[in-house]
């Protein structure tokens, strides 16, 4: 990632935030001139995080050194980021090595392959940092497809595709199934700079949908754990689904499952996979 990438995220943070969203205790400098755009003014996070306002509008501007450790725990309070932005924001800094990119096959706990064949009924998969699906049940194969019989790149883009013939977002819940793959795209491209797939599905994800270039341009990583979508499948037809993803702490994989309402037709269909 590039300086211009950490000098957007602060931008984009900044803008977001309110002076009535600052906490009582805290005091913002005077108002020296009339407040042209709802957000902070550089010099209020600036005071926020106890920096200069010259080197935070360097920040801005992607002119400054490297920040150090302290400041970027500065920054990420003043800005009232969350813990997966926090992340992002050391990451965007060099602050913590990306990932190294390894071919050999990553060993998947016993533990989470336990509990995918315990989710008796319930579709599921388990994903990687960089969105790899390392391991699936039945049912995932049933409901999507055999992930076996795919190319790396298709399995990237079968898990986190979001608009085709197969499944779509519910009216309405468009943006945030866009929201929650730039973010799952975005944790995973700062942690694997390097890697050509995942850009080349950024890329591909940008040109054919606005929803995700927004937020992706707005770097948008704060997880959403749910999303609901519909889903027009061969067998079963059309069903209304939500997609959950749980981490699984300590371990860097995620279990990535699709339920229905209980008690839904969806509910009914999901249980003859």
């Amino acid at each position: 990632m590039s300086s211009q990438d950490l000098a957007d995220f602060l931008r984009r943070r900044r803008e977001e935030l309110r002076p009535e969203d600052v906490p009582a205790e805290a005091t913002l400098p005077p108002g020296l001139r009339a407040r042209r755009t709802p957000g902070l003014r550089r010099e209020e996070v600036a005071a926020l995080a106890q920096v200069s306002v010259s080197y935070y509008e360097r920040l801005e501007r992607a002119r400054a050194p490297r920040p150090s450790p302290q400041v970027l725990a500065a920054l990420a309070t003043a800005l009232q980021l969350t813990g997966a932005e926090r992340d992002y924001l050391a990451r965007l800094a060099g602050q913590v090595l990306p990932a190294e990119r390894d071919d050999a096959p990553e060993h998947v706990p016993d533990a989470a392959r336990q509990l995918l064949d315990r989710l008796d009924g319930i579709p599921a998969y388990l994903v990687n940092g960089r969105q790899d699906i390392v391991a699936w049940n039945a049912a995932a194969v049933a409901l999507i497809t055999d992930f076996s019989r795919l190319s790396e790149r298709n399995v990237l883009r079968v898990s986190l595709r979001f608009r085709d013939t197969l499944c779509t977002g519910t009216p309405g819940s468009e943006a945030d199934f866009a929201q929650q793959t730039a973010a799952q795209l975005r944790t995973a491209g700062v942690r694997h700079p390097t890697d050509t797939v995942l850009a080349e599905l950024v890329d591909e994800f940008a040109t054919h949908d606005p929803d995700f270039a927004s937020a992706w341009r707005d770097h948008a990583v704060r997880p959403m754990p749910s999303v609901r979508k519909k889903l027009q499948h061969p067998r079963l037809g059309a069903l209304e689904i939500d997609r959950h993803i749980l981490g699984l702490p300590g371990s860097g994989f995620s279990v990535v499952m699709y339920t229905a309402e209980a008690g839904s037709p969806s509910a009914a269909a999901l249980k003859k996979l």
